[in-house]
């Protein structure tokens, strides 16, 4: 029988990847990424579960390390993103913006 690769197998590898570089982007851009990446790795896995045989083992392999990637990616994204949401809730926006600032903010909390 003739394997063919899933069809988004890399596409959800490169969003992964991309979900974790992205998380430093302050959260969004890294969450935006993995949610899309998690949402074409469950259509592949079900795609993959109803005839495996017709998949090759490698784009399965593409796709379950982009699963993950992007599994870990939304977390340090959302992590990210609260950190920066406290942040900007204890010392202001302005206060990040200008070093001197947060600096003066961060002895005031002390």
């Amino acid at each position: 029988m003739n394997q063919t690769p899933l069809k988004n197998s890399t596409a959800v590898l490169v969003l992964g990847i991309l979900s974790i570089i992205g998380c430093f982007c302050y959260g969004i851009i890294g969450l935006i990424l993995g949610i899309i990446a998690l949402a074409l790795a469950g259509k592949d896995m079900k795609l993959y579960n109803s005839n495996p045989d017709a998949f090759t083992p490698g784009s399965f392999s593409n796709l379950k390390a982009g699963r993950v990637c992007a599994i870990i990616g939304v977390i340090l994204s959302a992590l990210y993103l609260l950190l920066m949401i406290i942040a900007i809730a204890f010392v202001g926006l302005d206060s990040i913006n200008n070093p001197q600032g947060l600096r003066e903010a961060l002895e005031n909390l002390s």
